[in-house]
């Protein structure tokens, strides 16, 4: 008897090996248009080697076996340490033959900021916890150089593209990792009620050791080698902290991690609470600068978010489309319905608009800072847009989910960690309200920036009546919210559609544009459900655009 119940059919395969930068056009177009066509072949080769299909498996593995928090060694001794499975070690190290931590520094050049961005665009589909670490010693790198003794002893292990992941002293290391320690439990995004303290073993100052006690609630990647610190000094005020894992010594720095966060996604990461005991400390800057010092740091961080979302929003897309191509239902393929259309061509857009936003803020890293419009795009535009995309990607995965059903929503797909993923970028370096609140002090302190980014808009919406609207009806939100707070995340909202719709009515192709334009910015806009277009919207050219890898 033959017991066989069913065929396998109609089912899609899982993408093969494809090159990641050569199937996504508005990202090579992005890296030409901003000043990094020098860095299209390395690119090229990037794409070509994040597109394996054994990198999903890595990130699958890093995944499935979390970190673990080994406190004590067989003998007894604290340790602290955190074991990691070999996956994420081989991502990491892959991240650090790239550059990725520290390229646009160690190797300045214009469209540095650029090329390294498209680049942890493409890592970033790959998977997200280990863009943590990466991301904050990336951000490191500026504050620590302006310190010349600190810097002179860590400079070749930033600048290093050895991953080294042995616990051990910095002498004894060809790299390391840098992460931060700001928030405490009382506290979170409200810095100024932290309770950490420092005392200066001599006279204290910029440069000098201290001593530190307190805990932190969430500090990143505790296997770090050194960690930025926030922390109030001996008059009170808030300073910055470099406090290493190890001591010059060879003994172990007093930092006592208590637990591993068991977080929603970004699980292949550590996050952990820690305390200071003694721990020893030096001063990084002014004392009492701590808040502007980070904050520096911070505006990097969230270029990461924006850049991060941006990969798991591409991601999502990639494999909504595939699958669609590639299943039928009612008897046509899914990708050839129109109400599917409908849902891919919005996504699509907002992966395009997403990524086109995301490489011209790196721009800006890479221009002039006295430039206006350029300060503007850093300090106001970054904000806004870690706001706006990183909330809108959190949508766009679970509808690139439900494009998949229920295929999308069991553990075998990657779909699954990416909606779990999604959500941290919008919290980290500060959750939407502080984000909404952050541009609102901008444009109130940076006034000059803040007329610049109105005057290049008014500029290039001369002539386009949806485009002309949108500016004139952002100028008077903006007025509006200078009264009422309570109107930062709409001003955020607008200005970032804005800003995306002038780039795509620039750079894209005009079906692109102006469906983003008249679903976004128009009288039809389609709200928050994606796949409410208007009619008359070129489907099928937005969905080939997006992905050419089938």
């Amino acid at each position: 008897m033959n017991w066989t119940t069913h065929g396998v059919c109609n089912v899609v395969e899982a993408l093969g090996n494809f090159n990641r930068y050569d199937t996504d056009l508005a990202l090579r177009e992005g890296v030409m248009r901003e000043g990094a066509a020098w860095a299209d072949e390395a690119l090229h080769e990037m794409g070509a080697a994040l597109g394996r299909a054994d990198l999903q498996e890595q990130a699958r593995l890093a995944n499935v076996h979390n970190p673990v928090l080994r406190s004590f060694d067989p003998q007894g001794r604290r340790v602290d340490s955190v074991d990691f499975h070999p996956a994420w070690h081989g991502l990491m190290r892959g991240i650090f033959q790239r550059g990725f931590h520290c390229a646009p520094w160690e190797r300045p050049s214009p469209g540095a900021h650029v090329a390294r961005a498209a680049g942890y665009l493409m890592q970033g589909q790959v998977e997200a916890g280990t863009l943590c670490p990466t991301t904050m010693t990336f951000a490191s790198i500026p504050i620590l150089r302006r310190e010349q003794a600190l810097w002179s002893q860590i400079e070749p292990h930033l600048l290093s593209r050895e991953y080294d992941s042995r616990d051990a002293p910095l002498s004894a290391k060809m790299g390391m990792l840098v992460g931060m320690g700001l928030t405490e439990k009382q506290g979170g995004s409200d810095l100024r009620a932290n309770t950490t303290r420092a005392t200066p073993v001599a006279a204290g100052g910029r440069g000098e050791p201290y001593t530190i006690v307190g805990h932190k609630w969430f500090l990143s990647a505790p296997q770090s080698d050194a960690h930025l610190v926030l922390a109030h000094d001996e008059t009170g005020a808030l300073s910055c902290f470099y406090v290493a894992r190890w001591l010059p010594d060879g003994t172990r720095n007093a930092v006592r991690v208590q637990r591993l966060k068991d977080k929603l996604g970004n699980r292949s990461n550590a996050s952990a609470e820690v305390e200071f005991q003694d721990a020893s400390g030096t001063l990084i800057g002014e004392p009492g600068r701590g808040i502007p010092i980070l904050m520096e740091m911070a505006t990097y961080t969230r270029l990461d978010n924006v850049l991060g979302s941006s990969a798991l929003l591409r991601a999502g897309v990639v494999a909504a489309v595939h699958h669609a191509r590639g299943r039928a239902a009612f008897g046509h393929m899914l990708a050839e319905q129109p109400l599917m259309q409908a849902v891919l061509a919005d996504l699509a857009l907002e992966s395009e608009a997403a990524t086109a936003l995301a490489l011209r803020l790196a721009a800006a890293f890479d221009r002039d800072e006295s430039s206006p419009l350029e300060a503007a795009m850093r300090r106001i535009l970054t904000p806004a847009a870690k706001l706006w995309v990183c909330k809108r990607t959190i949508e766009a995965v679970a509808e690139c989910m439900e494009v998949l059903g229920g295929n999308g929503y069991v553990e075998e797909h990657a779909l699954a960690r990416m909606l779990r993923e999604a959500p941290v970028n919008s919290i980290w370096e500060g959750s939407g309200n502080v984000m909404a609140l952050d541009l609102l002090r901008a444009f109130r302190r940076e006034s000059h920036s803040a007329q610049a980014l109105l005057d290049w808009l008014a500029s290039v919406c001369s002539g386009d009546a949806a485009l002309s609207r949108a500016i004139a009806a952002l100028e008077a939100l903006i007025a509006e919210a200078a009264r009422d707070p309570r109107m930062g995340r709409s001003v955020a909202q607008e200005l970032v559609l804005l800003v995306q719709a002038v780039l795509l009515r620039q750079h894209a192709p005009q079906a692109v544009a102006d469906a983003f334009i008249v679903s976004r910015l128009g009288c039809a806009r389609s709200g928050r459900i994606y796949g409410a277009l208007p009619q008359g919207v070129d489907a099928r050219a937005i969905i080939e655009r997006a992905w050419s890898g089938d």
